[in-house]
């Protein structure tokens, strides 16, 4: 389950780095350009969520890289498709 709220956290975050670049750049080129912002500071986060799993909940690096993997993955990749969608159109 905390798993499925990082990942929506991290759509909900793409969302708002999108509204930003909408805001700040004005057209679809300043929302791509915040897509493709978005991935390293969701890494940061996955990062963080992964040594919170270390240090506090007591899980193996070994038990948290497959989570790091897929928490940061998915919101990456839509981030990605997002940018590489507004960039062709």
């Amino acid at each position: 389950m905390h798993m499925l709220l990082v990942i929506t956290g991290g759509v909900l975050l793409l969302g708002v780095f999108a509204l930003f670049g909408k805001l700040w750049g004005g057209d679809v080129a300043g929302v791509a350009a915040a897509a493709k912002v978005f991935v390293p500071v969701w890494l940061v986060v996955a990062l963080v969520n992964m040594w919170i799993g270390v240090t506090k909940a007591g899980y193996t690096m070994v038990q948290e890289l497959p989570i790091l993997l897929v928490v940061f993955a998915l919101p990456a990749v839509i981030a990605a498709l997002f940018a590489w969608r507004l960039a062709r159109g």
